[in-house]
């Protein structure tokens, strides 16, 4: 079985697909995807962590910050965004889940008064 998205893909020549890490999607229909690659360093021969930003479009909004997200070169849609949102990988959390507020108990706790 073959998806549309894989005979489009096919007819139109490979495009270029990477992972990356959502930093922001404060703009209409557009995350900022975060890109990181290792590369060993000219003189000193360590290895070390390069990253770049992508703008992409995500038509629904559906990507969050610190979403791991797979992103498709596409045609020219803006003055940056030459990239588009095909499947949100893994869902990231930026902020840890919060305790219960101090004043409320569990219903199996109430007192009887």
């Amino acid at each position: 079985m073959t998806t549309a998205h894989q005979m489009a893909a096919a007819g139109r020549g490979a495009r270029k697909v990477l992972l990356g890490q959502v930093t922001s999607n404060k703009m209409q229909k557009t995350i900022v995807v975060r890109v990181t690659r290792l590369v060993r360093h000219p003189r000193y021969e360590r290895v070390i962590r390069r990253s770049t930003s992508f703008k992409a479009h995500d038509e629904h909004h559906t990507a969050k910050p610190g979403d791991w997200v797979r992103i498709v070169e596409t045609r020219p849609l803006s003055k940056d965004k030459r990239w588009r949102l095909v499947e949100i990988v893994r869902e990231g959390s930026t902020a840890p889940e919060l305790p219960p507020p101090p004043g409320e108990a569990e219903p199996s706790q109430e007192r009887e008064g």
